[in-house]
């Protein structure tokens, strides 16, 4: 989806109020997630279209660090007091930062935050980055999840992938992972080139045997300014991606995995608090290069986006002017019900009501025009106190999100 271009405004202060954002103002903010963005890969995937870039040989930790805290500390004006419930390091690769390096940045953490004692801290991993000494310290720092990117177990579809793990790798880095951690997610792909309905099947019964808490299973697709958008590759067609599908959700839920999100299964307990704090749209400070922000003020919400480029980031974070920040802009009222329900209507069960308003400052009166396009269409189910896309709405869900641009 691209995203409307607003003015961009920089600076390390707190953002200034201008026009009235959320329709009647916020009661209360909304819980606060904190984003860590590590930019460095192995190797860049053919699929990949996130801000990842090829690892240089040796890794600029003390640098980025230094950079991370900077960063930090020029966000804390607009996030002061406000407790932090969740951490997630994401990238690139994460797992390729040394121990004393993640520990070092929980510990930034801890001295900068009000940590909630008992924060979700999640560390993406990569099997060919993942060494079991090294999972057991990131968790003695304080790391209490950990996602690995698995995508699948069939040597021929890791190479087709552009991966730099193999099978076996794989299977050892999870092990590793739960003996590590109690909280475990495993990322796998579908859809990929040259697979079959029963080679789908076969990873996700190989994954599913694990016993981890967590799965996120994603269809492939071929993402703009990829490998694969320039040179394609073959890959099934409708019918057996819809076959997929049946056996996914067939095979997860009878292993006791509830499909909460459109590509999230948790056993009971077992949802990433992280996660969910997006969908139900929660705040979340993003720091790192390309890290984006989402942050509530009582009469105002936010958006911000830090540089992309990991060198220029760790420069302009060194001027403490605020020119790290590469975009920022303030979300209009008549942006609010898609920003909302673009996040809220990828949940399976939807969300409260009062959600709304408690989020945005929207009344249910703000959003009553597109709640009655959407039921005549047979997309939404609208209860007393709940809002939700129905079987039809969950199978068109681009469509259903569509209707609240208007």
């Amino acid at each position: 989806m691209t995203r409307r271009v607003i003015p961009i405004v920089s600076g390390s202060q707190p953002v200034a109020p201008t026009a009235r954002s959320p329709a009647s103002g916020l009661s209360a903010l909304p819980p606060l997630s904190l984003y860590v963005h590590v930019p460095w890969c192995i190797r860049k995937c053919p699929y990949c279209d996130f801000n990842s870039h090829q690892a240089p040989e040796q890794l600029p930790e003390k640098a980025y660090l230094e950079a991370l805290r900077t960063d930090l500390e020029q966000a804390l004006p607009n996030i002061w007091g406000r407790q932090v419930h969740t951490i997630f390091i994401g990238g690139g690769t994460p797992s390729l930062l040394s121990e004393g390096a993640i520990d070092q940045m929980l510990g930034l953490f801890r001295a900068h935050l009000n940590l909630w004692p008992d924060a979700e801290i999640t560390l993406e991993a990569n099997p060919s980055a993942t060494e079991a000494s090294r999972l057991q310290s990131y968790a003695q720092s304080g790391v209490n999840r950990i996602s690995l990117g698995i995508q699948s177990l069939n040597n021929e579809h890791l190479t087709a992938l552009g991966r730099v793990h193999d099978a076996q790798q794989a299977r050892e880095a999870i092990e590793s992972a739960m003996n590590a951690v109690a909280r475990v997610n495993l990322d796998l792909m579908y859809g990929l080139p040259g697979q079959t309905v029963m080679q789908c099947e076969q990873d996700l019964r190989a994954l599913v045997a694990f016993g981890c808490e967590h799965l996120s299973i994603y269809q492939l697709t071929l993402e703009p300014q990829t490998v694969f958008a320039k040179y394609p590759p073959v890959l099934p067609d409708e019918i057996q991606i819809e076959q997929m599908e049946q056996v996914i959700e067939q095979t997860v839920a009878a292993a006791g995995w509830q499909r909460y999100e459109v590509s999230a299964y948790a056993k009971a307990g077992a949802r990433c608090r992280h996660n969910m704090n997006y969908w139900t749209f929660g705040d979340y400070l993003g720091i790192g290069p390309g890290a984006h922000s989402k942050l509530s003020f009582p009469d105002r919400i936010i958006r911000q986006a830090r540089t992309r480029n990991p060198l220029q980031w760790m420069q302009a974070c060194g001027q403490m002017d605020g020119s790290h920040i590469s975009e920022q802009r303030q979300l209009s009222p008549e942006e609010l019900p898609f920003e909302f329900f673009l996040n809220a209507l990828r949940l399976k069960e939807g969300v409260e009501l009062d959600l709304l308003n408690r989020h945005t400052g929207l009344t249910l009166s703000d959003v009553l025009e597109p709640f009655d396009r959407a039921q005549s269409r047979g997309l939404l189910d609208v209860g007393h106190d709940r809002v939700k896309a129905t079987a039809l709405g969950w199978r068109h869900l681009n469509e259903l999100q569509a209707i609240f641009l208007d």
